[in-house]
C-alpha cells in the first residue's frame, strides 16, 4: 500500500535519508526536525505512520508521543534511536508505539519494520471499510424499495424490528435474500450491537446438530475434550438465525420447541439449566403448512415460529427495483475489480428487467459480475451479458407487480413482431403464472379450456 509517513529527526542527515529511502519505496514521506514541528503538522494533516526520534532537544520523543495521541489517536509510531534501551522500549510500548528501532548507517533495518505495520495499516483500512459497509447495507434507509411490494415490506419490517422478543418466520424462494433480511431486522432493533448468529440447517449433519446448538460439557461423549459454547449461548442477547428450518429433524424440531418455551437449555453432558435471551428468526422456501399436514413437521412448533410471517417477493415480481439494484451492484463489483462504474446500455436495462430470474437476487448478482469481468468499456453493453438473458429478451410479454396483484406487461417492436407473436407471448406468460394449470390458464385469459387447447394445438402445429 502507498502510505503517508511523518520522519521526525533532529539530525537533517539522517531525517532526509529515510524520506529518500521511503520515497523510493512509493509511500509519500515528509520529515520533521523537531516534536514541536511535528504536533504543528498534525493539526493539518493525520499519517498512516509516524517515525519518531527519541532523543531530540526541546521536546524529546517520548513527550512527543504522549502529546500527539491527542492529535493523531489512530496513527501507528515507530520509536527511532541511536541509544536504545530496554527502559526506553518499555515506555514508548506504554505510551502506544508500535515499535521500537535502533538507527544504523545503512537504514536497511527500517524497510521490514515499516513494511510489518503497514500491513497492520491495510488491514485496519479494510475490516473499517467492511464494519462501515456491513453496517450501512442494513439499514432501511438504504433499501432498495422502488416497487409497491417492497415499500410494503419494509414498512412492515421496520415495525418488526423495534419489538425485540417476537420471533420471525421469513418466506420465499431461494435467492430472495432471506438471510440478508434476517439482519436487516438485526441491525434495526435495539440487539444491533449483540451477536447475530446464522445457521443453515442443511449444512450441519443431524447427528451434530444437537452438539453445535446447545455446546457440551468436557467429557460428553467420545472427543469432547474441553467444554464448547452452543449456537444458542453465542447468541445471547442477540439474534439466532436458523435458516431452511423446515429441513430441521424431527427431533431436533422437539428440543427446539422447548427452548423456545422455557427460554432455557442444558449443555450435553451437563445438568443445570441455562435460561438464554435471544430473538429467533427462522427462513425456508418450503410450505411448512404443508409439511405440517405431512406430518414432517410440528404443528407446535410451526405456531411457536409463525408469530410474524414475511413473504420475501421473487426478482420478477420487483421489476422497478432491478435497475436500483444493477446499479448498486455495479458500483460494488467496479471497487472490487479496480474498474470505472460503467453506465448500464438501455438496451442491456431492458434485457436485465424482462429475465424472470429463478435464482432471484442471488442470480441478479451473478450476472452482473460476470458482466463486469467482461466489459471493457465505461458502458455494460448487451454482449457482456449471458446468452439466456439475451434469448429471453425476445419475450414480449413480462410479468411486473406494481400493485398487489401481478400484472403481465406487453411490448411490441412494430415491423418485426406479429400479432400473432403477442398473443403467443401472452398466452405462454400466463400459463406459466398458473405453473401450467390450463384450467387456471384459461380462466385468466377470459377464455374456457377448450378454446385455450385449440389454440396451443395451432401454435404448435405451426
Amino acid at each position: 500500500m502507498r502510505a503517508t509517513v511523518f520522519v521526525t529527526d533532529d539530525e537533517q542527515a539522517i531525517r532526509a535519508a529515510i524520506v529518500k529511502r521511503l520515497t523510493r519505496q512509493g509511500h509519500r514521506a515528509v520529515g520533521y526536525e523537531s516534536g514541536e514541528a511535528l504536533l504543528e503538522a498534525l493539526r493539518h494533516e493525520l499519517p498512516d505512520l509516524i517515525l519518531l526520534d527519541l532523543k531530540m532537544p526541546g521536546l524529546n520523543g517520548l513527550d512527543t508521543l504522549k502529546r500527539l495521541r491527542q492529535l493523531a489517536p489512530s496513527a501507528m509510531v515507530i520509536m527511532l534511536t541511536a541509544y536504545g534501551t530496554v527502559q526506553d522500549a518499555v515506555e514508548a510500548m506504554k505510551l502506544g508505539a508500535y515499535d521500537f528501532l535502533i538507527k544504523s548507517v545503512d537504514l536497511e533495518g527500517i524497510d521490514p519494520v515499516v513494511a510489518r505495520v503497514l500491513d497492520v495499516v491495510s488491514l485496519r483500512r479494510r475490516l473499517d471499510a467492511e464494519l462501515e459497509h456491513r453496517d450501512s447495507q442494513y439499514q432501511l434507509s438504504h433499501l432498495v424499495a422502488q416497487s409497491h411490494v417492497m415499500k410494503q415490506l419494509l414498512e412492515q419490517v421496520r415495525e418488526v424490528a423495534e419489538n425485540p422478543k417476537s420471533s420471525v418466520m421469513l418466506l420465499g424462494e431461494t435467492g430472495t435474500g432471506k438471510e440478508f433480511f434476517a439482519r436487516v431486522i438485526h441491525h434495526n432493533g435495539a440487539r444491533a450491537s449483540a451477536p447475530f448468529i446464522g445457521v443453515n440447517c442443511t449444512a450441519i449433519p443431524k447427528e451434530l446438530f444437537e452438539s453445535e446448538l446447545f455446546g457440551f460439557e468436557r467429557g460428553a461423549f467420545t472427543g469432547a475434550n474441553q467444554r464448547k459454547l452452543g449456537l444458542l449461548e453465542k447468541s445471547e442477547g442477540g439474534t439466532l438465525f436458523l435458516d431452511e428450518i423446515g429441513d430441521l429433524d424431527l427431533s431436533m424440531q422437539a428440543k427446539l420447541l422447548r427452548v423456545i418455551q422455557e427460554r432455557s437449555f442444558r449443555r450435553l453432558g451437563g445438568t443445570d439449566d441455562i435460561g438464554v435471551d435471544f430473538r429467533l428468526i427462522t427462513a425456508t422456501n418450503r410450505d411448512l403448512k404443508k409439511e405440517v399436514g405431512r406430518g414432517a413437521f410440528r404443528e407446535d412448533l410451526y405456531f411457536r415460529l409463525n408469530v410474524v410471517a414475511f413473504e420475501l417477493p421473487p426478482l420478477r415480481n420487483r421489476v422497478e427495483d432491478i435497475f436500483d439494484l444493477c446499479q448498486r451492484a455495479l458500483v460494488r463489483f467496479a471497487q472490487d475489480f479496480g474498474k470505472p462504474v460503467p453506465e448500464l446500455d438501455p438496451e442491456a436495462r431492458t434485457l436485465l428487467e424482462r429475465y424472470h430470474y429463478p435464482g432471484n437476487i442471488r442470480e441478479l448478482q451473478n450476472i452482473l459480475e460476470r458482466a463486469m469481468i467482461f466489459c471493457q468499456g465505461r458502458t455494460l453493453a448487451p454482449s457482456c451479458l449471458p446468452a439466456e438473458l439475451r434469448e429471453a429478451g425476445k419475450q414480449v410479454a413480462v410479468t411486473t407487480a406494481p400493485g398487489p396483484e401481478p400484472v403481465v406487461r406487453v411490448e411490441m417492436k412494430l415491423g418485426q413482431q406479429s400479432l400473432a407473436d403477442v398473443e403467443g407471448a401472452i398466452v405462454e406468460e400466463v400459463l406459466r403464472l398458473a405453473d401450467y394449470n390450463k384450467t387456471l390458464a384459461a380462466k385468466h385469459l377470459g377464455m374456457t379450456r377448450f378454446a385455450l387447447d385449440r389454440r396451443l394445438k395451432k401454435t404448435h402445429d405451426e
